[in-house]
């Protein structure tokens, strides 16, 4: 099944998406009914059929509880990251977080931001937590993923190199684009042989297999869960292939006008335009 998260007449839905049209299925976000997928099922079918071209494609969460990414998990990346970033022990997981506020949905734009020029891409296959989950093992890690989806871990090179927890080159707003669905796991098939690409403007830039990735979906899951809980609405980003911009040569930025496109085979396409920062100044 692939669900979605959908703005409809000023208020957000979720519903069941079938071909060209979505079953809404309730009000509110998705991530209050991933532990019970099969009665919001029954509600979609029950409910309104609306076409896709008829609302906005919302994120598959709309304000994840945590956003977590790995770094360093495909080989060719690690090798082209010298570049720009200690890539000692890639025996090691190595995570950050990105921040709440970075969650951003299918056609929505992407900020280059007022402090830099240097915006990057990292297309990604992305994990959404459906079940609560402490010192999970490897033969149950998949037991608490809701679904998967297409993202793009988008990072600010120069704020990332500035400090050794790349947290701050990490979570800038708009910087976690993901969807436009979350497709579940029996659609999707095993993971592994599926593509995943990244085009900016058409032009590819990163290409590789799943299966390329030097610590699995299991061993990632069997890992966090060690350290801490994994909750129902949590996002995980599983690392990128090499191609992005900063491995070139020379690095090669986003910049207003561009569009960055990630397609993962059986999981979809996520589509988003760049733009410069608008006005976002906010206090209170």
């Amino acid at each position: 099944m692939r669900w979605a998260n959908l703005e409809h007449e000023g208020e957000v839905w979720c519903g069941l998406v079938e071909s060209d049209a979505v079953l809404v299925a309730a009000k509110g976000c998705l991530s209050q009914h991933l532990g019970d997928l099969q009665s919001l099922e029954t509600a979609a079918r029950d409910g309104t059929k609306l076409m896709l071209s008829d609302v906005k494609l919302r994120q598959p969460v709309i304000r994840p509880g945590k956003i977590l990414a790995i770094g360093l998990n495909y080989a060719a990346h690690v090798a082209e990251s010298v570049s720009f970033i200690s890539n000692d022990k890639p025996e090691v997981q190595k995570w950050f977080n990105k921040q709440s506020t970075a969650a951003n949905g299918p056609g929505s734009p992407i900020h280059v931001p007022k402090v830099s020029q240097q915006l990057d891409y990292e297309a990604e296959l992305v994990l959404v937590i459906g079940k609560y989950g402490r010192h999970v093992p490897r033969e149950k890690a998949f037991d608490i993923i809701a679904g998967v989806s297409c993202g793009c871990d988008c990072s600010v090179r120069d704020w990332q190199k500035a400090s050794p927890t790349m947290i701050m080159g990490k979570g800038f707003d708009t910087h976690a684009p993901f969807g436009p669905y979350l497709v579940t796991l029996d659609e999707v098939g095993e993971l592994g042989p599926q593509a995943i690409r990244c085009y900016v403007n058409d032009e590819l830039r990163q290409e590789a297999k799943l299966s390329d990735m030097i610590h699995s979906i299991a061993d990632q899951i069997a890992h966090l869960t060690a350290a801490f809980t994994l909750e129902p609405g949590d996002v995980i980003f599983t690392g990128t292939p090499a191609g992005v911009g900063a491995g070139l040569s020379p690095p090669t930025w986003l910049k207003p006008g561009d569009t960055v496109r990630v397609e993962i085979g059986n999981v979809g396409t996520l589509e988003n335009p760049v733009i410069a920062e608008p006005d976002t100044m906010r206090i209170g």
